[in-house]
């Protein structure tokens, strides 16, 4: 059993994308998955990218936002959806709404992210 305290959860920041490391290879013996929650502000958002090994699960809580897809497709993403991206998906997210957007990224197998943000507390 792992619980992992408030206190041991980083957050790592680009502006206007704050990104709460809830599980991952930092506070966690866990070689299966890597669990983040994300806030995107408006007018912000994460530019298109992959990840060449490992799958990502995005559950929206709150707030829509559009996806960034391969061959600069967009699709709306609101809250209550899921999207699955395998191994090698181009996927982003843009917000164009006024509010806050919210999900949580589960990727398995696990990344530490700490590479793709500029500020870590």
């Amino acid at each position: 059993m792992e619980l992992i305290k408030h206190s041991d959860i980083k957050v790592l920041s680009n502006p206007g994308v704050t990104s709460a490391q809830l599980l991952n290879p930092d506070n966690s013996r866990s070689e299966r998955v890597t669990i983040t929650k994300v806030t995107v502000q408006p007018a912000h958002g994460q530019p298109r990218h992959k990840h060449d090994t490992s799958e990502q699960i995005w559950i929206a809580i709150s707030g829509s936002g559009k996806l960034l897809l391969d061959n600069d497709c967009e699709e709306e993403f609101t809250a209550g959806d899921v999207v699955r991206f395998a191994d090698g998906d181009i996927h982003g997210l843009r917000n164009d709404s006024q509010e806050a957007f919210e999900y949580i990224s589960v990727t398995s197998p696990p990344i530490n992210f700490g590479y793709a943000y500029e500020n870590r507390s």
